[in-house]
């Protein structure tokens, strides 16, 4: 009995020797530690307050703000699937239209760029893209990263095409995927849609229209102009913050799309996996696909929720308005326009030439250090070309265009002409 009772304290004597010896281990290996936390990380995060007057982000209103700071829910909680419902028929509302295929991605403007491209595209396939700024390149480089046959029509910034020139191409490259840009934020100019989406029609074409910057700031009818698949951005006139990008796809494009021979580049981006995960393919159960921005839907679901209380004319109408307001004032500084056609200008987006003998990145710079003012140059081909002030959605007052204006003017006042 005494040789047991040893044998039992010689075990438990050794078990501990090894549990000591474990804990040592453990704590060598988390002493082994050689990178400090960072200084950076072991301050408050803190933000200037600016005002966003250049092509967005915009600033963001309070009421959304509050929401995106409400509790996180589960992804793929049934109350989440009611939010996202929501979002459907509010995105449906702002683009006019009835498409079942209707949802937000889960990323910027670019998410449903690529989306579109991806879906609707099979290597070696024939893309028409229309140019005439940075967003036309963008998709031009998407669709031959993913091997289509892009053939390019291209203008100078803040030219149009006419749809004369339109079909000629159309009925030359026979593309299965014609793109233009609707807001054209690079150069200020919004458009002409309409008979645009007829001459797809006629050719068998897809019309895809990107909407970024002009959504709630100009009129855009997705059923009535037969636009096939429409996308834009969260945090431009809609005021939500960056990170979601509602699309829609009508009755040709899912045609298009799910009938292909091979499966998109993208498995993100798949249409067949985001059709179930916004509840549009008619199964009674969605599956687990990603994680999607709980908080970025929420402010977006508020952000089109105070867009339908808004309604839809109003917002364009005041846009409008203040656009026009700020082209008065402007041209009482002597700035020159660069769209000259009033009808051609983006509401949410002004462009002025570069005023004679400055430097414009002396003068955005002048603006952003006194007056706590973001407006910015051009982008892609507009580079040296524009300036752009943005006034959209909770930004879009003529308080604000004054707050511009006065900052233009003592810019103009101040900084030197560095150029003869």
């Amino acid at each position: 009995m005494q040789r047991a009772l040893f044998s039992r304290c010689a075990l438990l004597a050794q078990q501990t020797a090894k549990n000591a010896l474990l804990l040592q281990r453990l704590d060598r290996s988390m002493s082994s530690v050689t990178i400090p936390p960072p200084a950076c990380m072991l301050r408050p995060l803190e933000a200037p307050l600016r005002y966003l007057f250049g092509p967005g982000p915009s600033n963001v209103p309070p009421r959304i703000l509050a929401v995106g700071a409400k509790p996180i829910i589960g992804h793929m909680h049934q109350e989440m699937y009611e939010i996202m419902n929501d979002i459907k028929r509010g995105i449906q509302y702002a683009f006019q239209t009835e498409n079942n295929m209707t949802i937000a991605m889960s990323g910027s403007g670019h998410a449903a760029m690529e989306c579109a491209v991806f879906n609707t595209v099979e290597p070696g396939e024939s893309v028409l893209v229309a140019i005439n700024g940075i967003w036309g390149e963008r998709v031009a480089e998407i669709a031959e990263r993913m091997g289509a046959n892009v053939h390019r029509m291209v203008k100078t910034p803040g030219g149009y095409f006419s749809n004369k020139e339109i079909e000629q191409a159309v009925e030359k490259h026979k593309p299965v995927l014609f793109f233009l840009t609707h807001g054209e934020s690079s150069a200020g100019l919004c458009h002409p849609i309409d008979g645009i989406g007829d001459i797809c029609r006629k050719h068998n074409c897809l019309f895809l229209v990107d909407t970024v910057a002009s959504l709630g700031a100009a009129p855009i009818f997705m059923d009535k102009q037969n636009i096939d698949i429409l996308y834009t951005g969260s945090q431009k006139a809609l005021n939500a913050p960056p990170g979601t990008a509602p699309i829609s796809f009508n009755d040709r494009a899912c045609h298009k799309m799910f009938n292909r021979k091979t499966k998109p580049v993208s498995y993100l981006f798949d249409m067949t996996h985001l059709s179930n995960y916004w509840g549009c393919d008619g199964k009674p159960a969605r599956v687990y696909h990603h994680t999607g921005p709980v908080s970025g839907f929420f402010a977006l679901r508020e952000s089109l929720s105070i867009l339908a209380e808004k309604g839809l004319e109003e917002s364009w109408k005041k846009h409008k308005e203040v656009a026009g307001y700020l082209y008065r004032g402007l041209e009482d500084l002597g700035v020159k326009l660069f769209i000259p056609e009033r009808d051609l200008r983006l509401p949410s987006v002004t462009t002025i030439a570069i005023p004679d003998g400055y430097d414009w990145r002396e003068l955005l710079a002048y603006i952003m250090k006194h007056h706590h003012m973001e407006m910015t140059g051009g982008l892609g081909p507009s580079i040296g070309m524009v300036m752009r002030i943005g006034l959209m959605g909770y930004n879009c007052e003529k308080t604000n265009a004054d707050m511009a204006l006065n900052a233009l003017a003592d810019a103009l006042k101040k900084c030197k002409k560095s150029k003869a």
